[in-house]
């Protein structure tokens, strides 16, 4: 990522604290499994540790911590029962979900030997939960739970865990760094614009606006003929260029990519949205015909950018990139009604690493319904599952995500430089049609490799947004 950004998660342990005078083999058994605890989480977060809590003071001492901190999301691993007093004023102040974490020491007690701290120190996980979930739905908190158990391993509750870091990564993407702006939407898309001060209210994403002359001369000042070259060689080693490439060839594209690159870190941009309306000629005319490919570099590294001014579907790559490394934008395109599949696609700025192949770049005299020509550049996505995301709005600003999952399969694709995909749904292409139409999705959305639903919907509820799932 050109701007990296760590999910700060909150994470403590409860006890009840009567157990522990009775039982004082319990102290350092329970200080044990919060410690392995948290090894398992990934590198990728920062923990903000609330340690292991069994009164009230010690969890609002948690608490003030984890909301100075801000943090994406909390992770609450339940030892053996425990009142709820001993979690809620460590999450009454905090607008984010608390993820329960149940994870029994071992798959078994043995029946015949377990006395009573074997039992609440090794096989009673469980106990609280049903409690902690009530008062949590009172206090009007999200949340989610996950049961498992530590001895022998358990991939599935590990994956819960890692999808739930995952999902937190872009509530922090979004708070740190910022969605640039450039031009405006394409005129008379409707379904693109967007309150600036609504996004930064219900997002936590703010809009810094750059206008194109200031673009124009964002290269002025690169004269660092090794950054050029190595850029220009990364350029060479990321697409196959109609009639051969050199690293002369690309010089030009190359110096604005190292630009971008700077202006993205001093901006802290992890979002662009960009679009242009004009007849540019000289230096400005040369940056247009190369924004395709020269915004692709930059998505390759994990900036977002969408074309046509769409900050929503900006977004939606942002998550996609964020939670599964790719992230293309597309709308549909056309219906092969004989083999009853979508073709899904877009023109512009792409991911390389949705591409199972390298992508093309050829210049093209004309940009389809916008001004100007230059570099074309067509992705050709892996065949295997496929998730589409889209953020719209309601009437009240309010946003929602609209999901498929599909399938892309083998087969020809149109070949007049848009990336574009063969896409087959459970429910198929008419059916699909009509219900992600039904969904009011604008008319962009990103594409991702893979299936990711599930991710989403975790993303959906950090970020208290609803989810619309058209099909899967």
């Amino acid at each position: 990522m050109l701007v990296n950004t760590k999910a700060r998660i909150g994470v403590f342990s409860i006890a009840l604290g009567a157990y522990l005078p009775q039982f004082p083999q319990l102290v350092p058994e329970f200080e044990g499994q919060y410690e392995a605890f948290k090894k398992t989480l990934p590198d990728t977060i920062e923990i903000i540790d609330g340690g292991m809590i069994t009164t009230k003071e010690q969890s609002q001492k948690a608490g003030d911590l984890f909301r100075a901190a801000d943090v994406d999301l909390v992770f609450v691993q339940m030892l053996t029962y425990a009142t709820s007093y001993n979690m809620l004023p460590a999450v009454r102040d905090l607008d984010v979900p608390v993820v329960l974490v149940n994870l029994q020491k071992v798959k078994a007690l043995d029946y015949d030997t377990a006395d009573i701290p074997t039992w609440l120190g090794i096989g009673y996980a469980c106990g609280a939960v049903g409690e902690a979930v009530a008062d949590l739905e009172r206090f009007g908190k999200r949340h989610a739970v996950i049961t498992g158990v530590v001895e022998g391993g358990d991939c599935t509750a590990q994956s819960e865990i890692e999808d739930w870091c995952r999902a937190a990564q872009v509530r922090r993407r979004f708070r740190d760094t910022n969605i640039a702006q450039i031009g405006r939407p394409y005129p008379g898309m409707m379904d693109l614009y967007i309150d600036e001060t609504n996004l930064y209210r219900r997002m936590n994403l703010y809009t810094k606006q750059f206008d194109w002359e200031k673009m124009w001369a964002i290269a002025d000042d690169v004269n660092d003929e090794e950054a050029i070259r190595a850029k220009a060689q990364d350029i060479l080693d990321t697409f196959e260029i109609e009639g051969g490439g050199t690293v002369e060839k690309v010089w030009e594209m190359a110096r604005y990519v190292v630009a971008f690159e700077k202006w993205v870190k001093d901006e802290q941009l992890g979002l662009v949205a960009s679009h242009y309306d004009g007849f540019a000629k000289g230096q400005a005319g040369v940056l247009d015909s190369m924004l395709i490919p020269a915004f692709s570099m930059l998505i390759k590294q994990g900036t977002a950018c969408a074309v046509e001014g769409d900050m929503k579907v900006a977004m939606a790559m942002s998550i996609l990139k964020t939670i599964s490394g790719t992230g293309q934008l597309a709308e549909m395109y056309s219906i092969d009604f004989n083999e009853d599949i979508c073709i899904i696609g877009h023109s512009g700025s792409g991911d390389a690493d949705i591409s199972d192949q390298k992508p093309s770049m050829k210049i093209v005299p004309v940009f389809h319904g916008k001004t100007g020509g230059g570099y074309l550049t067509q992705f050709y996505p892996y065949t295997g599952p496929v998730t589409y995301l889209a953020i719209t709005q309601d009437g009240d600003g309010h946003f929602k995500f609209v999901v498929a999952e599909g399938v892309n399969e083998e087969g020809k694709i149109l070949k007049f430089g848009d990336t574009n995909m063969r896409t087959r749904f459970t429910c198929g292409a008419r059916e699909f049609v009509n219900r992600w139409s039904e969904a009011g999705p604008t008319h962009h959305m990103g594409a991702a490799v893979g299936r990711h639903i599930d991710t989403i919907l975790k993303v959906a509820k950090i970020l208290n947004v609803p989810v619309e799932i058209v099909t899967r």
